[in-house]
């Protein structure tokens, strides 16, 4: 019932060759001769009488030595680390000091001139308003002569 059915190909289609390769083997290299090499110093044998009288002999073993260790710098890296921070910050704090007190005399000059250009403009307007000549700039001059009013007629 619930048997797999092979798959139906369209007609015409044929399956295709397959082909296999096989690996070639690689071939280990050739392994040079081993020369043996008498050490420097032969280490001699001991033998050691334990309490209850065996004898256990073997080669003596020398302790074993540590490495030197690296002398430490007089100074450590961090302190040297800090220092250095602390000078560039010195220096960037100057710089920053200079660049300060130039705003602050930049600020005092453009005020300076604000003050200046006041002055300057608010003489010249006096000038205009209080000159002897008594005309104004764009204004009517009205002269008042003696008059006499008669009966609500004005004659002059």
């Amino acid at each position: 019932m619930n048997e797999p059915t092979a798959p139906r190909r369209p007609p015409g289609h044929h399956q295709a060759a397959v082909t296999v390769h096989h690996p070639a083997p690689i071939t280990p290299a050739p392994i040079a001769p081993l020369v043996p090499v008498q050490p420097d110093n032969v280490p001699t044998v001991a033998s050691v009488v334990l309490p209850d009288g065996r004898v256990v002999t073997g080669y003596a073993i020398e302790a074993a030595k540590p490495e030197p260790v690296a002398a430490k710098p007089a100074v450590s890296r961090a302190a040297v680390n800090i220092a250095l921070g602390g000078i560039g910050f010195g220096a960037v704090c100057g710089g920053l000091f200079l660049l300060t007190t130039f705003i602050a005399a930049l600020a005092a000059l453009i005020h300076q001139l604000i003050v200046l250009a006041a002055v300057i403009f608010g003489g010249w307007i006096a000038v205009q308003i209080f000159s002897a000549t008594g005309h104004r700039a764009g204004g009517t001059t009205v002269h008042i002569r003696k008059a006499v009013i008669k009966r609500n007629h004005f004659h002059h």
